[in-house]
């Protein structure tokens, strides 16, 4: 049990370091347009890397979430609004999940 404080402690200096570093170090303001264009993604990199097992491991099997994503890839590349997006990924959820199981 005394071992839980010092993971807590540790934890909390790494969290702690991580965002005190930039803002202690980086005064002014960045100009590399290459730094600059990799931290513009960070987040959508961030929301996608926690998002994708999410979508994969949602349904009754992985192909099913796997084709849903792709579909709604392929909507969104074409212009489809986030609704239609999310309706066309369950919609296809519902439709391999209906095709693997009834055999």
């Amino acid at each position: 049990m005394p071992d839980i404080w010092l993971y807590i402690a540790v934890m909390s200096a790494v969290t702690l370091a991580i965002r005190l570093t930039p803002a202690l170090l980086l005064r002014r303001e960045i100009k590399n347009v290459f730094v600059r264009s990799f931290l513009f993604y960070v987040p959508y990199v961030t929301l996608a890397v926690m998002t994708f097992p999410a979508i994969v491991e949602a349904t009754r099997t992985p192909v099913a979430g796997a084709a849903a994503f792709v579909f709604a890839l392929y909507l969104a590349w074409n212009g489809a609004s986030l609704f239609r997006c999310a309706a066309g990924a369950s919609v296809m959820v519902l439709i391999v999940e209906g095709i693997v199981f009834s055999l």
